[in-house]
């Protein structure tokens, strides 16, 4: 009877397996998702990520929720997702500063709270420039007025931004370098509080999305004097770029869906065709002129060569910038 006592307690266990089995066999995603955002509410990556949020929940039959992680011009939320399970549920809204983040901290003799290698590109949704806004009472009409200031007086032009060698910043200071003027710096922690320090006279200036900058240009608050990207947008063909202004500096700020590294193959595949199902349908691009953004869609292959190169571009001018 004793020699029987394996064989039965193994037929008791097979039923146990055969669930256990089941369940993780279940595909991917079987419960929620969590995209996170590096930045507070009201800017760039919030309006990518709730777009993406909206069309990713009906593609993949999950709710996908956004959460804010803001603090250190993003990189508190860049290394959460860096550092998360990589499982397919923490996902990031990644902007085009986290290829240079890293790099740049330690530049500032500072130490980076993620490196870049800890994240996989999963797509790019949107390339926007910065709209550079000054308030309608402002003493420059243009650009070129601006930075004659900006050498006559170093530093004595203020601009808000959301921290260091984040969008606001970086678009700022790479036309700073290009001209060889100084602007001071105050950070605010995001794009939201930014615009609200601009419109509240706490500074001169800042850089904003075009969705984020011209429902203040329509109410007459602000005034747009550049964008900071290669040409005019069809969204304010008045406006001119930097270079038409005659200075040789560009950015522009994309947004794009990240992953921990090591997360499965597989996983990449199912949110990688998830977001080009909604590329196809034309949901994105349609959700995103509905609220001035710029649509610009790359897969992953496409966006990992957009994303090093872009960086590389940045890294350069940073590395040159003055510690601050």
């Amino acid at each position: 009877m004793f020699k029987k006592l394996p064989a039965i307690a193994l037929a008791l266990l097979l039923p146990v397996l055969s669930v256990s089995n089941v369940f993780a066999e279940d595909p991917y995603p079987n419960r929620p998702i969590t995209l996170i955002v590096p930045n507070p509410p009201g800017g760039s990556s919030d309006a990518n990520a709730r777009v993406l949020a909206d069309s990713l929940t009906k593609t993949l039959k999950q709710p996908v929720i956004v959460n804010f992680k803001p603090g250190v011009g993003g990189q508190i939320g860049n290394a959460f997702v860096a550092n998360a399970k990589p499982d397919g549920y923490t996902l990031l809204m990644g902007l085009s500063s986290i290829m240079v983040s890293p790099d740049a901290e330690r530049a500032q003799g500072k130490n980076s709270l993620y490196e870049v290698n800890q994240l996989v590109p999963i797509a790019m949704i949107s390339n926007d420039p910065m709209v550079m806004l000054v308030k309608t009472d402002a003493p420059w009409k243009n650009l070129n007025e601006l930075m004659k200031a900006a050498k006559e007086k170093p530093n004595a032009i203020t601009y808000s931004s959301s921290g260091n060698f984040g969008p606001i910043n970086l678009s700022v200071e790479m036309l700073a370098y290009a001209a060889g003027a100084k602007f001071l710096q105050v950070p605010f922690g995001g794009g939201g509080p930014s615009m609200l320090a601009l419109l509240g006279g706490q500074v001169d200036m800042t850089t904003a999305i075009p969705s984020v900058a011209i429902p203040q240009i329509e109410s007459g608050k602000v005034r747009p004097i550049a964008v900071s990207g290669p040409k005019r947008i069809k969204l304010l063909p008045n406006v001119p770029s930097y270079r038409e202004s005659g200075f040789d500096a560009e950015y522009n700020i994309w947004n794009g869906l990240f992953v921990p590294a090591g997360t499965p193959a597989a996983i990449i595949d199912t949110l990688n065709k998830a977001v080009k199902e909604g590329v196809q349908s034309g949901q994105l691009e349609t959700a995103m002129n509905q609220r001035g953004m710029i649509f610009d869609y790359r897969d992953t292959n496409e966006f990992k060569k957009f994303a090093q190169e872009d960086g590389d571009r940045m890294i350069k001018v940073v590395k040159a910038m003055p510690k601050q």
